[in-house]
């Protein structure tokens, strides 16, 4: 049966990614979904990049553009680095480029820039990396960086009483033009969780592989969801985002 796969936050860590994929056993019959944050953290940024353009090759795969994705892409175009992301995990990414030719640079970048900011699908779930603000739905935002920074959507959705139903004035508005919503960008170590977190209609798949957590992959339509060994284990000897 052909499932559908939602990944969190990457950051370099392409052994982890490899590990988690062969445990949740993903054929190329399973449609992935990649909640963004391909880059930044770990040694092999570049290397996830090439994985994942090879994963796009033999099965449907859906990219979402995270913040450290953009940082990535701005790079990748100018060779400026922007003096925020070099601390939170550039740093490793350009070490990740040694080697590398422009021309591989250069594809690498074009599949970048393809990424989309956010999908829907036929049952109306929503997948994007970060949130929105308007109420009106991510095609209608005033402000796109809000696609890849805002916390504002899952903090909310973390308060909602529980007791409210869907169809109740009283749910946020924001929340009720989706089914579901699938984000990444908050690491669930935040509160005290390394496993996929829901609050309300919103599910939460950065289970802090950057730092000291795991990766994970969700099969969004029984929730069964499978995660690597803590990425730090992976990776001895590097830190990660762990500064």
């Amino acid at each position: 049966m052909k499932r559908t796969l939602v990944i969190g936050d990457i950051h370099g860590g392409l052994r982890a990614l490899k590990q988690v994929m062969e445990r949740a056993a993903v054929t190329s019959e399973d449609n992935l979904i990649f909640l963004g944050d391909l880059v930044d953290g770990w040694s092999e940024s570049a290397q996830v990049v090439d994985f994942v353009m090879e994963c796009n090759l033999q099965q449907d795969c859906i990219f979402i553009k995270g913040n450290h994705d953009e940082w990535c892409e701005e790079w990748l175009r100018t060779g400026s680095a922007d003096s925020r992301w070099l601390p939170h995990g550039g740093m490793e990414t350009i070490r990740s480029y040694d080697g590398y030719s422009k021309e591989v640079k250069h594809r690498h970048l074009l599949f970048i820039e393809r990424m989309n900011y956010f999908e829907t699908d036929e049952k109306n779930r929503l997948f994007i990396h970060a949130g929105f603000t308007s109420m009106h739905g991510p095609s209608a935002e005033f402000h796109s960086s809000n696609f890849s920074w805002d916390r504002t959507l899952w903090e909310m959705a973390l308060t909602l009483d529980k007791s409210i139903p869907l169809d109740s004035p009283y749910y946020p508005k924001r929340l009720r033009l989706f089914r579901e919503i699938y984000i990444g960008h908050t690491p669930t170590f935040y509160y005290d969780r390394d496993t996929p977190m829901n609050g309300a209609n919103v599910w939460n798949l950065d289970t802090g592989a950057a730092f000291k957590g795991k990766l994970s992959i969700m099969d969004i339509d029984t929730k069964e969801y499978w995660q690597s060994d803590r990425v730090t284990d992976l990776y001895p000897g590097e830190q990660g985002r762990n500064k």
